[in-house]
Formats: structure tokens, sequence, C-alpha cells
């Protein structure tokens, strides 16, 4: 059993890889963060124009298309801050590049906690193990420590834009094998439910989603140690303060 969510934090920044990455990892606990008055941002590295072929709409359209839903999928969950750093889908890396963007992200928000995904491959989940999830994950740890923090990372960011460096306290990761943070989302479920189906351009087949979500958040509960009926999402908690 982990430990439930109660930390007094005022600001959560959330960097995913792709728009609706943040929906199935972490739309339920933003909702609750929200609903106690905690601002969350949105750090979304690329636009997802790579996915969703098989719904037929053409890659052309995809950037807005996807723009949009994840933009109405943060509102669902009390989300409208959403920062959009533009590379490419399919070929991220955890380049200088892309840790430059997310630190300047990070001294903007200048978040209490980060929530990422895992940069570590777990083949059994392959799903959670895309490549850019990979390199997103990574390259924000990287940014939280030691690029954010330190004046002499990416100079330029303090000297041309005037933005001071920034000690991110807690980083949580998506998706890891042990999660020993837990955020009770039952009275967000439908919330979670309704943010992730905003995603339109990426289910042909929406209507297998509540089943396939309640299914997952209830055994993460269990996991937890919450009762019988009670709704969870779980992250790897690393100190990084």
């Amino acid at each position: 059993m982990g430990v439930l969510d109660h930390a007094d934090v005022a600001r959560v920044l959330v960097v995913t890889a792709h728009p609706d990455d943040v929906d199935f990892g972490a739309a339920g606990s933003v909702a609750t963060w929200t609903d106690r008055g905690i601002a969350v941002s949105y750090c979304l590295c690329t636009d997802g124009d790579a996915g969703g072929a098989e719904t037929g709409i053409p890659r052309a359209e995809m950037p807005r298309i996807r723009r949009e839903e994840q933009t109405k999928a943060a509102a669902v969950v009390g989300v409208t801050d959403l920062h959009w750093l533009g590379f490419a889908d399919g070929m991220l890396q955890a380049d200088l590049a892309l840790r430059k963007a997310i630190s300047r992200v990070i001294r903007i928000v200048r978040p209490d906690r980060v929530i990422c995904q895992s940069p570590d491959r777990f083949i059994p989940r392959i799903y959670a193990s895309h490549p850019d999830h990979l390199a997103a994950g990574d390259a924000t740890i990287c940014a939280v420590y030691p690029d954010a923090r330190n004046a002499w990372s990416f100079p330029d960011l303090l000297e041309e834009e005037g933005l001071e460096p920034h000690t991110v306290p807690e980083v949580w990761m998506m998706a890891r094998q042990e999660p020993d943070r837990f955020v009770d989302t039952t009275d967000a479920i439908d919330r979670k439910l309704e943010a992730l189906l905003c995603h339109r351009s990426q289910m042909p087949e929406p209507e297998r989603m509540p089943d396939l979500i309640r299914g997952w958040s209830a055994a993460v509960a269990e996991r937890a140690g919450l009762a019988a009926g009670r709704y969870a999402e779980g992250f790897e908690r690393i100190d990084t303060a």
C-alpha cells in the first residue's frame, strides 16, 4: 500500500508527449486537485499529429484537431493553462532543445510538483513505453534537475527572457511498476472519462473506454488499499528538492 495524496501544494505542472496522455494517466488526479483550488498547467511536447490514422482524419488536420480536443479535455478537469512546445510527433528526443523548452515552462509556471511520464521502457506495458513518452519523461527529469534550477543552464532564459531559476520540490511519475503515491479519483471518474472522450480523433471505438478506464482505476484503488467500489490513480514520487 502506498500513501494517499494529502500534500499542500499550490501549483502542479503536467508534462506529456502527446495530447490525451495526461487524460489517460492523470486526469482524475488533476480534477481532484483543481477541486481543491490547486492550479494545474499542462505542457504538451507535440501536437500528436502522428496518432489516429485509423480514424480516417487527414494528417494535415491533426495538429489543429488535437489541440482543440486537448483544450476541451483540459477544461473538463479545470485546466485552462496549456503550453504547446510543437516538437515533431513520433520523433521526440530528450535533447537539449526539448530540455530547454520544458525548463522554460517550469520557470514560467514555477510548480510545487511536476507530473511526468516514465523514462524507463517496460515491455509488458508497451503502450505506456512509446518512444515519445520515454523521451518526454527523460527530458522532464533533466529539466527539473539540473536545468530549471540552475541559472547557468540555458543562461538566455534568464538574461534574455527574464525567467528566474526555479527548484521543483518533487516529481510524480506516471505508469510506473511500483507506484507509491495514490490519488482517490472516485469523485472525478466521470470527468476523467469525459475528458478522455474529448479525444475523438484517437478513438475508433469510444464505447470501450468507460469499462476499460473503470477497470484500470479500480485495480489501482485496490493496490492503494481503498475500499471496493473506489477508483484511484498511482504515481512514483521522486524527491527533487
